[in-house]
């Protein structure tokens, strides 16, 4: 089996959902979509049944991901109360160096990650840098306009 997926168990619970939605009411309204551009006639020139058909194989393929990525999940029950060392799950508190400017940030899995907000994903640059940090110390992250420096102001798990 491939790499195991970390996620929370809210990303495993939103992602059974998804598949849920998908097979019970996306592709069946996919398959009612078929059946009626066939009963236009020509399928040669019928691009509402070219469109579902292409529909059809979207809708299969988020169906397999789906499926891999819970067939491969590791969920990791996140901690309770104050932790000294940022791991997944945290939320984390930084202030940039250079200008002072406040970021929170909860490491999350790859398919939870949505950094408008604030949810980032455990293999961002971010995340990898401030594993295992603790609150005072200060993270280092390459970015495309050069190295970003933060110091940590609090962790905590919500």
């Amino acid at each position: 089996m491939a790499d195991r997926v970390p996620m929370t168990r809210t990303g495993y619970d939103s992602l059974k959902q998804d598949l849920s939605r998908l097979k019970t009411v996306e592709r069946p309204e996919n398959v009612r979509d078929i059946e009626e551009a066939i009963a236009h006639g020509d399928l040669s020139e019928n691009a509402e049944y070219h469109a579902a058909k292409e529909q059809q194989s979207h809708i299969a393929g988020r169906i397999a991901y789906t499926e891999d990525k819970l067939a491969r999940a590791q969920i990791i029950e996140i901690p309770t109360g104050p932790s000294d060392k940022v791991q997944f799950g945290a939320t984390v508190v930084l202030s940039n160096s250079e200008s002072d400017e406040i970021a929170t940030y909860r490491i999350v899995g790859e398919d939870e990650a949505n950094p408008k907000e604030g949810m980032i994903s455990v293999t961002a640059p971010v995340a990898q840098a401030l594993m295992s940090k603790q609150v005072g110390d200060e993270a280092s992250v390459k970015a495309p306009k050069g190295i970003l420096e933060f110091e940590i102001l609090e962790i905590r798990f919500d």
